[in-house]
């Protein structure tokens, strides 16, 4: 090679590694602050709910919500694998799995400020970018539209990451919005998406609960006047549970504002990411010509918790923590890697954080831009070895059982339709698929080789 192409060649190699960035994404936490090992396997933890905690050890059990000592790992195992990235999001559920009344609004700040200290003392110079989880208040879920204590004292725990605006408005409504890393062109959009939820009976009869819709929309038209890129985070993601047929988390309502929303600014924005599932999985958006525009990641969380949501078989997972890898001149996602714990291996040997898989060699796919996510959900749902690989990662390779033709429908339906009509359309498109046998012959032969070469 020529001493100039030999040139041309490391400069080219430089430019795409200043390009290219990483953020981690931790999720659901679910500190279980009365986590004690004993001898009595239903004492272990009050999240367990008197479940038997029958292999708890000191990283946790999958009936449990995380001790301390699984949580102080996470963050270590953090910052052992990328410990400089540019950003961490942060996107709540801080509190166990327990009763209102065992709990209480003191508990709750308790859990956010240990939390929030961990972070700030392992990473004490990173930008967080926070937002609150439905557990992140007392009572569960029924977070407010209007400025009240736990707003309040949350934003003081997180003055070191919130800009005066972006107090103002947390404090209003547990949202905010700041440039990306302080640079001009790039913006974060924290979104509490909590005020949505069905579950919250103090916002189900607004219109635009702390003008949230409203602001957001605003916040996005500047943006694309002054030609800004955005990432939106939030904690509970529109659309349905992928482990539970027919299950949204929104009200219809603020659903379909939820998706306007997206359809009406998806040219600004380049990434969306959530959590609330604990499980790992993604959801598309497409505009009306259906040309996939935007891609939701919803990235596995920390607590090992088995959910207690009744129709849901097992839906335990191990934890996981995730890096993001992307552009930093368009934000274009460029690849997903997910690390994890094995617990019962961690609990009978030691605690090893490793490597899950990267998205772009498990999926075959260039990079994580909305039309590599489609193409990869093309793939989920026309290949039975693709839809079992996502199965098994769903659970952070804790479910290792067959995803059959109903578990399928399941999954690829709340993937590709966010929309609550659609997403029906598409429940009854696919089932009656299978029935018809127009899909059961091939994923009947795909099953039968999986089967023999394990």
């Amino acid at each position: 090679m020529s001493t100039v192409r030999l040139l041309l060649s490391c400069l080219l190699f430089k430019e795409v590694l200043a390009s290219s960035g990483n953020f981690w994404h931790i999720t659901d936490q679910h500190w279980d602050h009365t986590f004690n090992l004993t001898a009595n396997p239903e004492l272990v933890c009050a999240s367990s709910g008197k479940r038997p905690a029958a292999n708890a050890g000191i990283f946790g059990d999958y009936a449990c919500d995380s001790p301390w000592h699984l949580i102080n790992s996470s963050v270590y195992a953090m910052k052992d694998i990328l410990p400089d990235p540019d950003f961490i999001v942060w996107t709540g559920d801080d509190t166990p799995h327990i009763p209102n009344g065992d709990l209480g609004e003191e508990a709750v700040l308790n859990i956010i400020g240990n939390l929030t200290q961990i972070l700030n003392q392992v990473f004490p110079t990173t930008k967080v970018y926070s937002a609150l989880g439905n557990h992140d208040y007392h009572p569960k879920s029924q977070l407010p539209a209007a400025s009240n204590s736990i707003y309040n004292q949350t934003a003081e725990m997180w003055h070191n990451w919130l800009d005066p605006e972006s107090k103002t408005t947390f404090q209003k409504g547990g949202y905010y919005t700041e440039k990306l890393l302080n640079r001009t062109g790039f913006r974060m959009l924290v979104l509490n998406t909590n005020l949505y939820y069905d579950q919250n009976k103090l916002t189900e009869n607004m219109d635009d609960p702390a003008d949230q819709f409203s602001w957001a929309d605003q916040v996005l038209t500047e943006a694309a006047n002054n030609k800004e890129k955005v990432y939106i985070i939030g904690h509970v993601p529109p659309g349905f549970f992928e482990k539970k047929r027919s299950k949204p988390w929104f009200t219809p309502k603020f659903n379909k504002e939820y998706l306007d929303l997206i359809q009406k600014h998806h040219s600004v924005i380049h990434g969306q990411f959530f959590g609330h599932h604990h499980t790992d999985s993604f959801r598309m958006f497409y505009n009306s010509e259906g040309s996939p525009i935007s891609t939701m990641f919803l990235s596995p969380g920390v607590t090992p918790w088995k959910t207690t949501l009744p129709g849901v078989v097992d839906g335990a997972n191990n934890p996981g923590i995730r890096v993001f890898e992307y552009d930093t001149q368009t934000l274009v996602v460029k690849d997903v890697v997910t690390y994890y714990l094995n617990l019962t291996h961690a609990n009978s040997a030691r605690g090893r954080w490793e490597k899950e898989y990267r998205l772009t060699e498990s999926f075959r796919v260039p990079d994580a831009s909305p039309s590599s996510m489609h193409q990869a959900l093309e793939r989920i749902a026309n290949d039975h070895c693709y839809l079992q690989k996502y199965y098994e990662f769903n659970s952070v390779s804790y479910d290792l059982t067959e995803c059959d033709s109903d578990c399928r429908v399941d999954h690829v339906c709340a993937a590709r339709e966010v929309d609550f009509d659609r997403y029906e359309q598409c429940v009854l498109k696919e089932g009656a698929a299978v029935i018809s046998g127009g899909l059961l012959p091939v994923l009947s032969v795909a099953v039968s080789l999986v089967l023999a070469n394990r």
